[in-house]
């Protein structure tokens, strides 16, 4: 049953990601369009939810946004109002900001926000259903790693992208004999790197489910070489581990809700590389041009139907949830089932098996 709703508030947290702006101007015109609603969109993440800082999204704000990068309300991965860091007597105190937050809404007039964001964005809008705010949710993420949907908006871009890059170093690897190292993101989940390596055809896919051993790695390389190939091609990603070891960590964000920023395990793999066969190897860092750029069509299509179906959802009273993909349907589920796990590669799913029949390694064999 549609219920009558006014206004309603529109965010995008965390890090950004290909098809943000096709979701905004999805939310919007389906708002306008099909429930008469105004529309509010708040401005850098839950940072303009407490600071109230906010532009009015009409048919015109969105006019041709919906192949762009980025997003227009702009984001930000720091910003928690439940910790929500300000200066004070020039040190940077967290305090709860919450119910600042919360009156902004009411003192707009709106009943209830859709949050735009992935596994840290959908935490605190979980904590904000829990203290009676009316939130839907729409995954977004390139990591692809929120449970409770097939997939996330944003992920195959990024596959794309990474997918490029592959192209593009197997022509420079094989005219000078090198290994090609591509660190792509991913977190703490392989998917991106699993299906780029699969679609640019990597020799070796590295990833965080699968911890690898260095001999294993070498003795790939050593392979392709015994059978007259000269170059490999290897893609890790940014969470992926040796047996027994760590997660390589660039650098700590207290302010952040994940304060951990992985990164750097292309260096680390090339050096060990080099030493152990004194075969030149470089790396390739994608960062954050898997983030940027114009989203792919299935992106574009996925988003839009998010956002609508988001729209529905609110209309229809299905608070506290978020929209999800599975199969060919656009459903709802529970933010807290969404967010209750990360959704990981399974080592022995059709995919890794897939890959490893095409004589790709993951370095544990």
């Amino acid at each position: 049953m549609v219920q009558k709703h006014n206004r309603i508030g529109v965010l995008t947290g965390g890090g950004d990601c290909p098809g943000l702006n096709s979701v905004i101007r999805a939310v919007t015109k389906a708002a306008i369009n099909k429930y008469g609603m105004e529309v509010v969109g708040f401005l850098d993440g839950f940072k303009g939810l407490v600071e109230n800082d906010y532009m009015t999204l009409d048919l015109k704000a969105v006019s041709g946004i919906g192949y762009r990068g980025g997003t227009i309300l702009g984001s930000s991965n720091r910003d928690n109002p439940f910790a929500f860091y300000s200066s004070l007597d020039s040190q940077r105190v967290a305090t709860d900001q919450s119910d600042r937050a919360i009156a902004n809404l009411e003192g707009l007039g709106l009943d209830g926000l859709i949050v735009i964001g992935g596994d840290g964005s959908l935490h605190i809008a979980q904590r904000f259903v829990e203290k009676g705010v009316a939130i839907v949710g729409v995954p977004k993420t390139i990591d692809n790693d929120l449970s409770a949907t097939d997939v996330t908006f944003g992920f195959n871009t990024a596959v794309d992208t990474a997918s490029q890059a592959l192209d593009r170093l197997h022509t420079t690897a094989e005219a000078h004999h090198r290994v090609m190292i591509l660190e792509v993101m991913g977190r703490y989940a392989g998917w991106i790197a699993l299906h780029a390596g699969i679609s640019g055809g990597a020799h070796l896919i590295l990833i965080p489910e699968i911890p690898y051993k260095i001999e294993n790695v070498i003795a790939k390389i050593r392979k392709r070489q015994w059978h007259g190939k000269k170059f490999s091609i290897i893609v890790v990603a940014e969470g992926a581990v040796p047996l027994g070891g760590r997660q390589v960590v660039q650098k700590m964000v207290a302010e952040s809700h994940d304060p951990v920023r992985l990164g750097g395990i292309g260096q680390h793999l090339a050096q060990e590389i080099e030493d152990l066969t004194k075969i030149e190897t470089r790396v390739t860092v994608l960062g954050h041009l898997q983030r940027g750029g114009s989203p792919i069509p299935y992106d574009r299509i996925l988003s839009a139907r998010y956002g609508v179906a988001a729209v529905d959802a609110f209309a229809t009273g299905q608070r506290g949830t978020m929209v999800s993909l599975r199969g060919q349907e656009i459903i709802t589920v529970p933010i807290k089932e969404a967010i209750s796990e990360l959704k990981k590669v399974d080592p022995e799913s059709s995919m890794v098996e897939a890959a490893r029949a095409m004589d790709i390694g993951f370095g544990d064999r």
